[in-house]
């Protein structure tokens, strides 16, 4: 006899004062339009949601008031015709996380008695979420990611986790986190396909107009914005022609001219501002745009090569070297924007 199926994935967001709307509304929407893709396909839900918390209601980080919030449940899935469960933590603004008050302390004490498990209770901490964790101690011995503004309060926070630095999302058994902000809505897709299949997952990506899909290997920040935490303008305004125009003929001495300096001079202020060499920071952002067309099918990688501005596609592969890729462009499997009905 077939057992009757698993009831739906029941998801729990766990909201505290002043938790960051969009760390949970973005992956709270992309759950819901999943299950109406299944409903229209005939099949049963796949995600429960549950809005849960200390507090029966709080002031988001926009000001928002969050009424109707449950209390924090017991959670326990015992065997398989059980609903697995996920938990869903959730950052709060600011450049440090305070866990003292009240409601957080209660947060805290409940976590604590979590007995997480693969497929049973997972836990998915987006942003600043991570730290909850880590203060409840369920980090340890885990590897682990987070907003790049609290990756060394995560460090202080749990000795013995070891902190990924600039990923999207990271996994590790039942634990899975996120750098936050729209990554949560990267990593609860990725979750989803193991769900629901990539099929409608690239359909909720399509319907919520998520452009690229990124997974656990992918870092936070794009090429576009990596190396511009410095506040010298000259070289802004260089680096915002360069991003704007990636493929155009570059050089130093013409890059040199938009500072108003010498080239060597702009070689010194790439290297003290940026940490990196002017043409270096050029191929980087060539290679993420010669990347972008073949993922979204656009061409060839000649014809992807071109469209960067590289000289040929041989150029292209050498730099997909150097930059550390683990597969050559050749090898690198476009990834459709959408699944043909």
């Amino acid at each position: 006899m077939n057992s009757p199926p698993r009831p739906p994935i029941a998801v729990h967001f766990v909201l505290l004062p002043d938790s960051l709307i969009l760390d949970w509304a973005g992956p709270a929407e992309a759950l819901r339009i999943g299950n109406q893709l299944c409903l229209a396909q005939g099949l049963p839900p796949a995600f429960s949601l549950h809005f849960v918390g200390p507090q029966a209601q709080a002031v988001s980080s926009v000001g928002a008031v969050i009424a109707g919030i449950t209390p924090l449940p017991a959670l326990q899935a015992t065997d398989e015709a059980s609903p697995c469960h996920w938990v869903v933590l959730v950052g709060q603004p600011g450049s440090s996380i305070a866990l003292d008050s009240p409601a957080a302390l209660d947060v805290l004490h409940w976590l604590r008695g979590l007995r997480l498990e693969a497929g049973r209770l997972e836990l998915m901490c987006i942003c600043a979420g991570t730290l909850i964790a880590a203060r409840a101690g369920l980090l340890a011995g885990r590897r682990a990611t987070t907003h790049h503004q609290h990756l060394d309060e995560l460090r202080g926070a749990e000795a013995n986790c070891e902190v990924v630095a600039n990923r999207v999302f990271v996994e590790d058994g039942p634990v899975f986190s996120s750098a936050g902000v729209t990554t949560g809505i990267d990593l609860v897709l990725h979750r989803m396909a193991a769900v629901c299949g990539e099929a409608l997952v690239a359909q909720v990506a399509q319907t919520m107009v998520v452009a690229l899909r990124r997974g656990p290997n992918d870092p936070e920040l794009s090429p576009f914005l990596q190396h511009r935490n410095h506040m010298h303008p000259a070289l802004h305004r260089v680096q915002d022609a360069i991003s704007l125009r990636p493929a155009a003929e570059w050089t130093v001495p013409r890059m040199a001219e938009l500072a108003h300096v010498s080239p060597r001079h702009l070689t010194r202020l790439f290297v003290a501002h940026a940490g990196i060499a002017p043409l270096h920071y050029l191929r980087g952002l060539r290679l993420a745009s010669a990347e972008a067309v073949l993922r979204a099918g656009g061409g060839n990688v000649t014809q992807a090569a071109a469209q960067a501005g590289f000289s040929s596609d041989a150029q292209l592969r050498r730099t997909w070297r150097q930059f550390g890729k683990a597969d050559t462009p050749s090898e690198r499997k476009p990834q459709p924007a959408s699944v043909p009905e």
